[in-house]
């Protein structure tokens, strides 16, 4: 992965960079060069002719919610405090704290409970058969 990176060499921070409108030169001017002077730059207008207004323009501290700066700043807050105080601490504490899922721990607990109540009595942890043959009823050889 490294290896296929290196070869953009010293290209990549120039991918992301957007040239700048126009250079103007720090050497010395001759006589022939001409004036260099930033005074040509003009400020680019406004080419939109919808007349639509940014709401960052309107409100510098939109957030998104609303046109309106106080109704704006209301569902922000509303919205955050709902994200994180009742989804996230709300929502991990009910996951947390659900049953046990596939009921492992139960069956741990009742395989322990099992295994203390057979050295109890003396008996094997686990017998040859499954079930107790005596109860199995079987078909007859005609059916």
């Amino acid at each position: 992965m490294l290896s296929r990176l290196s070869r953009f060499g010293l290209s990549l921070p120039r991918l992301g960079s957007v040239p700048p409108a126009r250079f103007v030169s720090q050497s010395k001017q001759s006589s022939a060069a001409g004036s260099s002077a930033v005074t040509e730059l003009h400020p680019r207008g406004d080419t939109s002719d919808h007349g639509e207004v940014s709401q960052y323009v309107k409100n510098p501290e939109y957030h998104g919610f609303s046109s309106d700066p106080v109704e704006d700043e209301w569902n922000m807050k509303v919205g955050f405090f709902m994200g994180i105080s009742v989804v996230l601490v709300i929502g991990g504490t009910f996951i947390h704290y659900l049953p046990d899922h596939g009921m492992r721990q139960w069956a741990r607990r009742e395989a322990e409970r099992v295994i203390c109540q057979r050295e109890q009595q003396g008996l094997p942890l686990i017998e040859e058969n499954y079930y107790d043959p005596s109860k199995i009823i079987l078909p007859s050889g005609g059916e």
